[in-house]
């Protein structure tokens, strides 16, 4: 039996910022861990509510009111119970009395505590059915930043590196250095003006979508020549954030569904894009398919905001057909147990998983584990920033541990 005997909920600030939470859990072994909770800004309609009404302030108290008994002596051992337990004292479908970060923060305290008790990693406390731990994810990391997440920036929200090398190490210098690249590129495009960066550490700028692509694609292209390491152009379109009336609205142009399916496969052909999140609204199942049937056999097409890691949605997807790869964040949904029933689905029907940070991080590296051990084709945390960095470094622990 591996008891639950404490568990400690607090404040802690992201990235941003703004307030979340942490917590820690005790184990009557003696066994505790701790792990904080990060934030989206670009939210989809569908996921959980990360804070009740009164954000952290009401979720610490009802943490303490609803749920902080409901733990204690709970056997955590299958860690199911302790999630289970979290949705009961909830009593809402979208923890929006406790928090879903609440929720997240003890979920993978909980499994980390387990994996201390019995001198596990977290990655192995999480993997799935056939993941040994010696096939690590591609880097998906973001180099420029956009919509949601930078002011001034283009419509689109990321334009990433997508790394897609064996070894760790050779994916992580792949993605560092188109970030750097691009960098440059944008220092002699605006020579003696301020460069900003987004709230995900990419570089922001005055441009357009084309005008970013194209430094990209040059960027991806000059790294390969340089390190001879497989890196592609990737972009993740959010959108539904600039998706109103019906139309997908630009700066220069308004596009139906039809014309915003056209504009995307056009962009993958152009740009060799291998990596497509979120092309068309969260709600255009049928679209999203489309799109796959164009481009699906030479990118992955991403359901972000379409699946917000739900099982109910990802089922309507398997069913249409809508994509060929989901992206995993464990907040979108509260629990590792909940995050784990959708990898599970996704493996099932073959789709690839991408394990993901959200916009306002905590400097800590679990979410490395939870990429090996759900075996994840990709790892999307960004490239600069302690709070990306920390991803990074405990992925290349992982990969000198697992003998990369």
């Amino acid at each position: 039996m591996s008891r639950i005997t404490e568990v400690k909920v607090a404040p802690l600030y992201d990235s941003r910022a703004h307030l979340t939470v942490e917590a820690t859990v005790t184990l009557d072994s003696g066994a505790h861990a701790r792990a904080g909770a990060p934030s989206g800004a670009s939210t989809g309609t569908h996921e959980v509510v990360a804070f009740p009404d009164g954000g952290v302030p009401a979720a610490l108290a009802a943490f303490r009111d609803r749920a902080r008994s409901a733990l204690i002596g709970l056997d955590a051992a299958g860690l199911s119970s302790v999630d289970e337990a979290l949705h009961r004292a909830d009593g809402t479908p979208n923890f929006s009395r406790i928090g879903g970060n609440t929720a997240t923060a003890i979920s993978v305290a909980t499994a980390m505590a387990l994996g201390v008790e019995s001198h596990r990693p977290l990655w192995k406390v999480l993997a799935r059915s056939g993941v040994d731990g010696t096939s690590f994810p591609s880097i998906v990391g973001n180099c420029i930043n956009g919509g949601r997440h930078a002011i001034g920036g283009p419509e689109i929200q990321e334009f990433i590196a997508f790394a897609e090398e064996k070894d760790p190490a050779d994916s992580v210098r792949a993605a560092i250095r188109v970030h750097g690249v691009i960098g440059e590129a944008l220092e002699r495009r605006f020579p003696g003006q301020a460069l900003g960066r987004g709230d995900e550490g990419g570089w922001v700028a005055g441009i357009g979508n084309v005008e970013a692509l194209e430094i990209l694609k040059d960027a991806c292209a000059k790294v390969r020549d340089e390190t001879h390491l497989a890196v592609h152009p990737g972009i993740d379109m959010a959108a539904s954030e600039f998706f109103r009336g019906g139309q997908y609205r630009y700066r220069d142009r308004s596009l139906d569904e039809e014309g915003q399916i056209g504009f995307v496969s056009e962009l993958v052909d152009r740009y060799g894009i291998r990596y497509l999140e979120d092309p068309l609204d969260e709600e255009a199942f049928e679209g999203f398919a489309a799109v796959t049937r164009a481009v699906g056999r030479r990118a992955l097409v991403v359901g972000d905001d379409l699946y917000v890691t739900n099982v109910v949605r990802l089922e309507r997807g398997i069913t249409l057909r809508s994509s060929n790869a989901i992206l995993i964040k464990v907040n979108q949904v509260g629990t590792l147990t909940d995050t784990l029933a959708t990898v599970d689905l996704a493996r099932r029907d073959g789709l690839a998983t991408i394990a993901s940070h959200r916009s306002g991080e905590v400097p800590e590296g679990w979410l490395a584990h939870v990429a090996l051990g759900i075996g994840a084709r990709g790892l999307k945390c960004g490239v600069l920033g302690g709070e990306r960095v920390a991803k990074l470094n405990e992925l290349l622990r992982l990969g000198r541990a697992n003998g990369t």
